[in-house]
């Protein structure tokens, strides 16, 4: 039985070659968007909770084009694994075309209802209104240059997933290297004043951030154009730019949940975390600093997750549903043992973490009280994680939109709403409600597995 979820040496080799370079960048990444984190809360609770904020309204255009780009994958995936290089070609123009399009809709709403969007985060009755004008100000300010940030977003996300899914994980890896630390250096250089500049404090975070963002889409796009010749999809790139309707056809009935899924995901998160505001931006501003130490404990899960995308869709693909089986039971044994000890030293280390960020003794103790709610959460989290993208990569979007966003709408939001605006309980216990609601929905998604409903050749259907 052991067996089954436990894999040799040489399929652990197979998996960390994909998977090393993933962690790697995801390491690196979140680790500096940790000191960045921290970098902005040595300015104050006020910037830091406005940077959060306007943080959560870029996170649902940021997932609208991960959306867009995920419901191609799905296919361009499986179209390696057949060798079909005319499709995954097809797939990238669909990637950069809808993922632009979203972006351009995306500047435009934030340009226009910006502040209006801002304002649902500060509630009057719990916040001075000389802290809501400080902070509304602030989020205005790093809002509207961080949406910048989207157009080589797009673009970057758009083609390195292309090449991720014909195995190469290496080239992302090194742009969001050279990405982060540059991000990091123009954070130090430009929120504090140093060497000469100007201390722009959280407007300087912003100029770092878009900054980065274009060097990293230069680094891909580069490096990309060096390689046309091993990988063939991406000869003559825009000589055929039309994508066939066929394709369209099975993007909008597989990819549709999957595009609707992330969006609407991302806006019951903002959602709930305006219900949280409710309980003051004190309550904000603690949830940020847990969001971000729990983003670095994550890694291996989201690697995971990305892993079993990448080596279960061309298997499918092939059609070689046995081997398909037997990789997936031994990633979820790999995910969840990996889960279970970090959950125990996240839990350990919870308390420490806060006293890095200039804020109040209330706020450090709110966060790391709520790490260590998520850190007995992780491996109830890495089993929903494996599921969610085991289904994906069988093209059950449906599935995985019914049971992700379709608990975070259903079921998350509407408790979370209900405590916070019927009820006099705490942060605390409210948080830990929503939270335990992961765990039905990692039970959903195991017995989807164990169905084997995922074991999909979609692009021959």
């Amino acid at each position: 039985m052991a067996s089954k979820w436990i894999g040799d040496r040489r399929f652990y080799k197979s998996v960390m070659i994909v998977a090393l370079p993933i962690i790697v960048q995801n390491a690196i990444t979140t680790f500096v968007n940790m000191l960045d984190n921290i970098m902005v809360g040595q300015t104050g609770t006020l910037p830091m909770s406005a940077v959060s904020i306007s943080n959560q309204l870029m996170m649902v255009l940021n997932l609208l084009i991960i959306g867009t780009v995920n419901a191609a994958s799905i296919f361009s995936a499986q179209y390696y694994g057949k060798e079909d290089y005319k499709g995954m070609k097809d797939c990238l123009h669909f990637k950069l075309y809808f993922a632009l399009f979203f972006v351009t809709m995306g500047i435009i709403i934030f340009r226009v209802f910006g502040d209006r969007l801002l304002l649902l985060y500060m509630d009057e009755s719990v916040n001075s209104a000389a802290d809501i004008a400080t902070t509304l100000s602030l989020a205005h300010d790093y809002l509207n240059i961080i949406m910048i940030q989207t157009i080589p977003f797009a673009i970057a996300v758009s083609c390195g997933s292309i090449i991720r899914e014909a195995g190469n994980t290496v080239l992302s890896m090194r742009a969001s290297i050279v990405a982060v630390a540059l991000n990091f250096v123009g954070n130090y250089v430009l929120i504090f004043g140093h060497f000469g500049f100007p201390k722009l404090g959280v407007i300087g975070a912003a100029i770092a951030t878009v900054f980065a963002r274009f060097v990293e889409m230069a680094i891909i796009l580069i490096g990309e154009y060096r390689m046309r010749d091993q990988y063939p999809f991406f000869h003559k790139l825009f000589a055929d730019p039309l994508i066939p309707g066929s394709l369209l056809k099975k993007i909008a009935v597989k990819g549709s949940p999957l595009i609707a899924n992330e969006v609407l995901w991302s806006i019951g998160i903002a959602a709930i975390s305006q219900c949280y505001s409710t309980r003051g931006l004190e309550s904000i501003a603690a949830i940020n600093i847990s969001s971000t130490v729990n983003t670095v404990f994550m890694i291996a899960n989201m690697a995971i997750g990305m892993s079993i995308s990448i080596i279960i869709g061309p298997k499918l693909g092939a059609g070689d549903f046995e081997d398909a089986v037997s990789t997936e039971y031994k990633l979820i044994g790999m995910a969840l043992f990996f889960n279970l000890i970090l959950g125990i030293i996240m839990f350990a280390t919870a308390p420490l973490f806060p006293l890095v960020y200039n804020t109040t003794d209330h706020v450090r103790t709110l966060a790391g009280i709520f790490l260590r709610i998520m850190a007995c959460m992780l491996p109830a989290q890495a089993l929903y994680n494996a599921c969610y993208f085991t289904l994906r990569a069988g093209g059950r979007t449906m599935m995985t939109f019914m049971f992700d966003s379709g608990f975070t709408c259903a079921i998350n939001f509407p408790i979370a709403f209900m405590l916070t605006r019927f009820t006099s309980l705490p942060i605390v216990t409210i948080y830990l409600i929503i939270q335990l609601i992961d765990i039905p929905k990692a039970t959903v998604g195991s017995i989807l597995l164990k169905k084997g409903v995922w074991l999909n050749n979609i692009i021959n259907e």
